[in-house]
Formats: structure tokens, sequence, C-alpha cells
């Protein structure tokens, strides 16, 4: 049996739920409700394309000429995005991953990221996936090896899908109040721009490329975003941050 370019396929239940995490890149490469995907997955016989579901550390978005100073240093990351160069999405994406636990309805993956040219720094990362009453809950970890400080982020590229219809015929809801404006050529942030009575409102479409920042959060302070289909289906997507510790997020079917 030829070997799937995702890797090994971690699979998890619950009642109607199931999610399947991957070994190549450590992200979901499906999670359903029933018959419903309530993130769009990708094919288990193919390549993640766009970075569906996927952790991106240590860092998200992208920088340019593969550039950052850290205490006064300064370093260069490998251009991973050369059209447009620059350093984009980190540098587990394909990478392997263990399954550090793997239980019924959990799995945690993990991976060290050693030091590399541009990113001295040993990071051991974790990855924690549990089905449960609201859905998945994504718990990230990062634990700093080194003697000295590192630079580390951390986010994840959920696709929320719309159900049987398209996607002109949803409503989304996002609790955001600043949009991050990115120049046209290399998608770098450039600046910030209020929301209000401009096309980027969704407190209260069109094709989206847009990070937001400035988030409403609820009384768990956890900032969210929710998209309901035509169908009578809703997706929430939320997630809060523990500061030095653990980013966590959740997708939440159904609500």
């Amino acid at each position: 049996m030829a070997t799937r370019p995702s890797g090994e396929q971690l699979e998890i239940r619950t009642g109607p739920q199931r999610a399947t995490v991957v070994e190549v890149g450590g992200g979901v490469q499906e999670y359903s409700v029933g018959d419903r995907p309530v993130l769009d997955p990708y094919p288990i016989d193919a390549m993640c394309g766009g970075a569906h579901g996927v952790p991106l550390i240590p860092w998200p978005n992208r920088l340019a000429d593969g550039a950052y100073r850290l205490d006064g240093t300064d370093y260069g990351a490998a251009l991973t995005g050369p059209g447009k160069h620059n350093a984009i999405h980190g540098f587990l994406r394909w990478r392997p991953w263990q399954a550090l636990e793997h239980e019924a309805s959990r799995v945690v993956m993990g991976t060290r990221l050693h030091p590399l040219p541009g990113y001295p720094f040993p990071v051991d990362v974790r990855v924690a996936y549990e089905l449960g009453d609201s859905g998945v809950t994504v718990a990230t970890t990062a634990a700093n090896r080194g003697n000295q400080a590192c630079s580390c982020g951390a986010g994840q590229r959920p696709y929320l899908p719309p159900g049987g219809g398209r996607i002109d015929d949803c409503t989304l809801e996002l609790g955001a109040a600043t949009r991050i404006r990115t120049d046209n050529e290399r998608q770098l942030p450039v600046a910030t721009a209020p929301v209000e009575q401009t096309n980027f409102d969704f407190r209260a479409g069109q094709r989206l490329d847009t990070p937001f920042t400035d988030l409403a959060r609820d009384d768990q302070g956890r900032a969210w975003g929710r998209l309901a289909a035509a169908d009578g289906s809703r997706a929430k997507l939320w997630g809060h941050a523990e500061p030095l510790r653990a980013a966590v997020s959740g997708w939440e079917p159904g609500r």
C-alpha cells in the first residue's frame, strides 16, 4: 500500500462527531458531525492544500524577506513563499508529528522544532484535539528548550464550508472592530483600519482574504466567528490564549 501524502491518519470519535488528525503537519484533515462536514476537508489521498487545518508555528502569516529582529539580533528565515519573497506560516507544515496520546475522543500530537538557520531555537510543540459536547477543542502548547529567549507564535487554518448551498447564501458574524490591511503584491500587513461603515463590518459577501483584530469576546474571554448556511446549519469558530503557555481554539457545530 502506498504511503499517503499526509502520513498516518488518527481518527477520534464521540457520538455523531468524527475527526481525523494527520501525521504530516499535525493538522485536522476532516471534522464532521453525522454526514455534515463542519470543517472543509481535503482528500485523504492528497497533499494538504491551502494549509487546511494546519498549526502554523512558530509564526502564522508572513515574514517580509524572511527577516525579523529579536533582542537586538537580526535573523533571516528561509523564503518558503519565494514568489512573493516571504517566509510563510512557520516551519512545521510539512514536518512529521507523533501521536503522544491517542484515546477514543482525544489525540495529542507532538514534535520538536530543532534549531535552524534563521531560527536557532529548540522548541517542543504539542497540539491536543478533543471532541466533546461543544465540538472539537484544540489546545496548543510550546516549550522553549534552549537557554535563550525565543520568538514563538501560533495560528491554525480551519475552513468553514457553506453546507449544501453556496457561500453567497450564508450569513457571517464576526465580532471584530478592526481589520488589518495588507498590500496587494505580497499580502504583508501594512496598516489597520476600523470596519465601521465599511464592507468589512461583520458584527451585525464578498471574496475575503483579510485578517482582523480588536476582537469582541464572550463571557469566557473567547473571540468568535459564526457562519450560518442556507440549510439552517451553523458553525462557530472561537479561540482564546493563555499567555506563554497555550492557545486554545475550537469549532462548534450547529450553534
